[in-house]
């Protein structure tokens, strides 16, 4: 079998149907809600520290557990999505998601509001390869699919910026816990509607899934994010569980990447990094999000510590970011067309750069409008960064690979998102710290207490009172600012490093189909491969005929 066969749609839901987009308005539905949870506890963690009473590693894992076990297990669900079937999974994924989140609101310790959000990293795990691959099957036309991941992005991108803005309203008007129980319903809504519209389908059966492949890609690659952590956290190097955790990921991915590539049936096909598109697109898509999730927790902290504003009007002053988000999806097809996916990729980064580097002009006084021209700039840059480079890498894929694929690709997305506040943070932390090393009149226990983050420094400045107290709070904000310019600095530098990596995207977006002869650009990147017609075999219910099957050309574009 070399197609991907879809079964259990409704009539008139199949693959370039006119359904599909309403198949596409229920992804994204799903995918909203995913995304929300990677940062609408952001703006809460000061209600959860006051509440729970988290020590530093606990606060961290709060807040990386989701993201990292997410990351962990998309290969493995993704894949086992192609075997056993996508929307299988993905209601799964549904149920899974909405228990996580009652247990994650009425949580009332710091070690069950961490293993309610590992649990919601699994059923994140289940839905957000299951979206991108069934979007790959229903839109077999490279144009429409451009349109379609073009919104896909949108919604992504939204619901992380709409996380602080919805967090922030929940937190002033009820509690932390309100963060997680607004899933529920929409869980409960969407399990049944998504059974009866989304069809299945699977990919390639042919041979063995490889579960030990699987449990070995997810265990090194959370052991690896585990280490970055530690790095993060102020852990060196040679520590010993930071390097243990460091050699036994690293040691497990190159195990899982020789076993992928003597298997005849692999779970992921090594190959398709050898193809510049895919594993360049991968590359920038780990970039873009390590800057964005990086900087937009340093970001919260800022307007609230060092600005005084309140969660809700924190989340207010990032809506920018949102709609310029959402304009990026909305004009991405269209833009895509017009520029390529070189000239796409490397003018989002190089957007996202110069709005990093024009945050660098705030200090510790309010400016408004500098924080939304650069929000606005952010926004636009990174939607159309991630925008092009997933496009990229999901048309080089084959249709019956499309689970797999899409793992890579969310792979990289949490990835990015988990090593951006571990690699940002450590800078960060490694900037902030010296400033409260010597603090006149501060005992050197409160000082080396406050260096933790700029939180804690306002704790024990409150506990210390007085000339000392004051002291300390001024001493941790100007720190605090130092550490942020350094830490937009750095970001600014990776920024543009993708944007060098992005030169290798094929410069055009070829949208030829099977069975056309199409002459090369003279200044392509590389030449297209020879196309082969893919059997797509749909069966379509019928009261008369119900094992009826239809077969529709579906052309694989290469470059």
């Amino acid at each position: 079998m070399t197609g991907t066969t879809m079964t259990g749609a409704r009539p008139g839901v199949r693959a370039g149907g006119a359904n599909r987009w309403v198949i596409l308005v229920v992804l994204c539905v799903s995918l909203l809600f995913v995304a929300l949870d990677a940062t609408v506890l952001h703006v809460a963690i000061p209600s959860v520290t006051e509440d729970l009473r988290p020590g530093s590693v606990e606060l961290l894992w709060i807040v990386d557990a989701y993201p990292l076990v997410c990351a962990a297990l998309l290969i493995l669900f993704g894949t086992l999505g192609d075997r056993v079937g996508r929307r299988r999974v993905l209601l799964l994924g549904y149920a899974i998601f909405g228990a996580a989140s009652a247990v994650a609101a009425l949580a009332e310790s710091a070690p069950v509001l961490i293993a309610a959000r590992a649990l919601l990293g699994i059923g994140g795990a289940m839905i957000m390869p299951a979206t991108l691959s069934i979007l790959r099957v229903v839109f077999p036309d490279r144009r429409e699919r451009a349109t379609a991941i073009g919104i896909w992005t949108a919604v992504a991108a939204i619901g992380a910026a709409v996380g602080p803005v919805l967090g922030g309203f929940l937190v002033q008007h009820f509690w932390w816990g309100s963060v997680f129980l607004i899933n529920i319903p929409l869980m409960a809504l969407i399990l049944p509607i998504g059974r009866w519209i989304v069809p299945e389908s699977k990919g390639s059966s042919d041979g063995p899934w490889d579960v030990l492949g699987a449990l070995m890609a997810a265990g090194g690659i959370l052991a690896v994010v585990f280490g970055v952590k530690r790095l993060g956290a102020g852990h060196g190097i040679f520590d010993g569980r930071t390097l243990a955790a460091l050699c036994l990921g690293t040691a497990l991915l190159i195990v899982f990447v020789r076993r992928q590539r003597r298997r005849a049936h692999p779970l992921i096909d090594i190959r398709l990094f050898s193809r510049p598109a895919f594993a360049t697109s991968v590359g920038c898509i780990i970039v873009a999000m390590l800057a964005l999730v990086g900087l937009e927790l340093i970001a919260v902290q800022y307007l609230q510590l060092v600005l005084g504003l309140s969660p809700l009007e924190t989340g207010m002053r990032m809506l920018p970011l949102t709609f310029a988000a959402m304009a990026a999806g909305a004009t991405g097809s269209y833009t895509l067309r017009r520029l390529g996916p070189r000239r796409m990729v490397c003018t989002g980064f190089v957007l996202t750069a110069g709005a990093v580097l024009l945050l660098v002009l705030m200090g510790q006084t309010d400016w408004p409008s500098l924080m939304f021209v650069s929000f606005v700039m952010l926004g636009f840059g990174l939607q159309t960064t991630l925008f092009a480079a997933y496009e990229s890498m999901l048309s080089e894929a084959p249709p019956e690979r499309a689970g797999g694929a899409a793992a890579i690709g969310e792979t990289s997305y949490q990835l990015g998102a988990g090593m951006g506040i571990a690699l940002l943070g450590s800078v960060m932390n490694a900037a902030y710290a010296p400033g409260l090393a010597s603090v006149g009149g501060v005992p050197a226990k409160a000082s080396a207490a406050a260096s933790n983050s700029l939180g804690e420094a306002y704790d024990v400045a409150g506990r210390l009172g007085g000339p000392a107290g004051e002291a300390l709070r001024t001493a941790a904000r100007n720190s605090f600012v130092h550490g942020l310019h350094v830490t937009l600095f750095v970001s600014a530098g990776l920024l543009l490093l993708g944007a060098v990596a992005g030169l290798r995207l094929p410069r055009i977006m070829d949208c030829s189909v099977a069975g056309q002869e199409r002459e090369p650009e003279p200044e392509a990147a590389f030449e297209p491969e020879p196309r082969k017609a893919q059997q797509l075999s749909v069966k379509l219910p019928s009261p008369a005929r119900p094992g009826d099957v239809a077969t529709v050309e579906s052309g694989r574009t290469g470059h």
